[in-house]
């Protein structure tokens, strides 16, 4: 696997799975490419999500909802679905790994903290799982 690229999905695409692609972006670089979908994207990303990425220095306010397709999912070698379950299409192959999380729709930003502190975790023992 030269660049590994890692699908994050999530149902609305507008809070977890963007708040974890920041994460991946920021921290493995251009190492691993990121991608990130939902099952029915909602219109834009998640405020509170934006602004508890923007206290750790991340700015994904200029990202999109984008709907979960399964090329995606074929493109992906690391599939990483946050409560879409049985709506993510299953490729032969690949590695899916389903992380519990609340969401953080229409939560306030001090629910919303504990939510981006856990996805940080997962993505940095994802990194240095990846790319070392």
């Amino acid at each position: 696997m030269t660049r590994p690229t890692v699908l994050f999905v999530c149902v609305h695409n507008a809070g977890r799975s963007q708040m974890a692609a920041g994460y991946l972006q920021h921290l493995a670089g251009d190492r691993v490419e990121v991608l990130s979908a939902g099952s029915q994207p909602a219109d834009q990303v998640n405020r509170v999500a934006v602004a508890a990425m923007a206290e750790e220095g991340i700015d994904i306010a200029s990202e999109q909802p984008k709907v979960l397709t399964e090329s995606a999912v074929r493109e992906a070698d690391v599939v990483i679905t946050m409560g879409c379950g049985d709506e993510c299409p299953y490729v032969p192959g690949k590695r899916y790994e389903d992380w519990v999380l609340d969401d953080p729709a229409g939560q306030g930003i001090e629910a919303v903290r504990p939510i981006r502190d856990e996805i940080r975790g997962r993505v940095e023992a994802l990194v240095a799982e990846l790319v070392g």
